[in-house]
Order: structure tokens, then C-alpha cells, then sequence
């Protein structure tokens, strides 16, 4: 065997355990590829109870139920199905009623979510306050409209 043919056989070899190794890793991670299920995937899926999953929707107006302390219920959905969701602990500044929310927890066999963090989403619109309130003192912001806030600077 030439020099030539033995670095191309090494090559090919390498490229071969890259190739399976990576195989191997999409196949594990088949399952877990995806960010979050909806409450229509869950009950499509008949989830496991006990297996834990993130449960992404929006938190159904009117569902909100605060327990002894800090032991909140409520009901996530996509519209066409609801699966309901208990969670003890702080909620997130931005969770209420009609804004997006991601629970992580696992399905009781009660058919309950139980939840251990829960991240609430926000649109693409949102400011954080401190940045809106220099944008005013500058002069520069602009409502929902688009019209000239208090206190803008006319050109």
C-alpha cells in the first residue's frame, strides 16, 4: 500500500466513526429535539405519566387559581385543547392571563401537569422598562401608534 492510499484509507475511517457517532447522537436525542409539546401533542402522544416534558401554549384566561402560598393552578392551551397545571413557587414578572407560558414538569396520572419552573414568554414588542424610560427622557419614544410620546423632540 502507497503513502497515498494509506491517508486515504485513515481519512475514509474517520470519517466513518464521525459519521456513526453523530448517528448515534441524533438517534438519543430523537425525542428531546423538540422545545416544547402543546396540549393537543399531549393528548395526540398519550404521554406516560411521570414523564417529563415542557409544555409550551398560553395560559387560559379566567384559569388562574393562587392556593396557600405559593401554590398557583391553571390551564394551558393552543385553542383547541387544555391541559391543567399546578406549579409551587414564583412566578415569572411577565406570567398572566393570555400571554404565552412554558412549563417544564412531568403528567401526573391524574391528568395534571405538575410544573417545577415555568418561563413566561413575551411578543416581539416588549421593552424593558428601564430602556423605555431613557428612550423618553431622550426624547425619542414612540408609542403602540407610532405617535410621539411625551416629551419628544420635534425636528
Amino acid at each position: 500500500m502507497t503513502r497515498k492510499q494509506r491517508r486515504g484509507v485513515l481519512i475514509g475511517t474517520c470519517l466513518a466513526v464521525l459519521g456513526v457517532a453523530v448517528g448515534l447522537v441524533l438517534y438519543a436525542m430523537r425525542d428531546s429535539i423538540v422545545f416544547f409539546y402543546g396540549p393537543s401533542d399531549v393528548a395526540g402522544m398519550q404521554m406516560a405519566p411521570g414523564q417529563r416534558f415542557r409544555l409550551g401554549g398560553l395560559v387560559e384566561t379566567g384559569s388562574v387559581e393562587r392556593g396557600t402560598g405559593t401554590t398557583v393552578r391553571f390551564v394551558v392551551t393552543d385553542g383547541a385543547k387544555t391541559l391543567p397545571v399546578t406549579f409551587t413557587g414564583v412566578l415569572p414578572d411577565l406570567f398572566r392571563e393570555g400571554q404565552g407560558v412554558i412549563t417544564e414538569g412531568v403528567l401526573e396520572p391524574d391528568g395534571v401537569f405538575h410544573a417545577d419552573s415555568v418561563l413566561a414568554k413575551h411578543d416581539e414588542n416588549y421593552m424593558p422598562p428601564e430602556v423605555a424610560a431613557k428612550l423618553k427622557e431622550q426624547g425619542v419614544w414612540r408609542d403602540e401608534t407610532g405617535a410621539d410620546g411625551p416629551g419628544s423632540k420635534v425636528n
